[in-house]
């Protein structure tokens, strides 16, 4: 995904503050000057800035788990003041911040899922095969879990399973199968050892064309060692029991996995009654909890794609609390 990418001021190098969609989002998000808002995925405070300056007497919360993109956005919302502060916690955490912040209620929470470039881009960080580096992958670093431990760690079933589920991969059991007869002999240490044992794992003829033969493993590993989809629908539900009356939740995916678990867990808030067709009166008492804002995800405009190619796999799903 593209969620920011350059700064120059030293400490918060590698994001910037252009955020995925930007227009779309402010204008699901439906900002109110008094409101109290959530950025879940502050990265570089693109987004976060861009909602933090519609406020007045608002408050615009920015939490990311990554201590750098802390620094990135702490950096670019200073001059906000008091309309907005930074928080390093996971945005599954919700309720945790909010007691911390003695917040009661809020207007609405954006979610710009997945890896930022700036995590892409930073080499030492792990997350690319396309630089030889130590395995981490780890978007919030004080976590034990990196890349290396399930690389070398996970049994073959379990590293079958992962490339499989979250990675979408045909040749799951080959790669998994090769992982481990390559340990036997040493720790797979880089990144670079990784894509490389993978490249070999796979059918040269499927190797040709296409996304570079390691994107769906990395993907995958990734997605294990920061529990990328676990998180997704307590957060959402957890939002949602905050949100007044009207407030909207807007959350950006880039793959298909996120964007199922989004639809659905919009799909069953949006539920009302479920009794059969046959009985004459609800007896279930279930109401719709939220109203889809978008019917079908947005997508990046043409002339967005032209300038950031990365986001051509976003999708924008916006909800209302009923």
């Amino acid at each position: 995904m593209d969620k920011d990418q350059d700064l120059t001021k030293e400490g918060t190098a590698g994001f910037s503050h252009v955020p995925a969609m930007l227009h779309e989002c402010i204008e699901g998000l439906a900002i109110r000057p008094e409101g109290v808002y959530v950025d879940g995925t502050a990265g570089g405070g693109g987004h976060s800035f861009e909602i933090a300056r519609r406020l007045d007497t608002g408050l615009l919360i920015a939490i990311d788990q990554d201590e750098a993109a802390v620094r990135a956005a702490s950096a670019r919302l200073a001059p906000l003041g008091s309309r907005a502060v930074v928080v390093r916690n996971n945005f599954c955490r919700l309720d945790e911040v909010c007691r911390d912040l003695h917040i009661d209620r809020i207007d609405g929470i954006l979610l710009d899922l997945g890896v930022s470039s700036y995590q892409l881009d930073t080499p030492e960080r792990g997350f690319s095969y396309m630089a030889d580096a130590p395995l981490d992958m780890r978007m919030d670093n004080r976590q034990t879990k990196s890349a290396y431990d399930i690389v070398n760690t996970y049994s073959e079933a379990e590293l079958r399973r992962i490339l499989y589920a979250y990675g979408e991969e045909k040749f799951a059991g080959r790669i998994a199968g090769r992982i481990v007869r390559v340990r036997e002999q040493e720790p797979i240490r880089t990144t670079g050892q990784l894509a490389e044992l993978i490249k070999e794992a796979i059918p040269a003829a499927a190797r040709e064309g296409g996304h570079h033969p390691a994107k769906r493993c990395f993907q995958a590993i990734r997605i294990e060692v920061n529990r990328e989809l676990d998180v997704i629908r307590p957060a959402l539900e957890a939002a949602l029991e905050r949100l007044n009356p009207g407030g909207r939740m807007a959350v950006i995916t880039f793959h298909s996995l996120e964007d199922r678990i989004v639809k659905q867990t919009f799909a069953d808030m949006a539920t009302g009654c479920t009794c059969p067709k046959s009985l004459p009166v609800c007896v279930c008492g279930r109401k719709p909890r939220v109203r889809m804002v978008t019917r079908k995800p947005v997508t990046p405009s043409e002339a967005e794609l032209t300038a950031n190619p990365r986001a051509r796999s976003a999708k924008l799903r916006v909800a209302e609390k009923i």
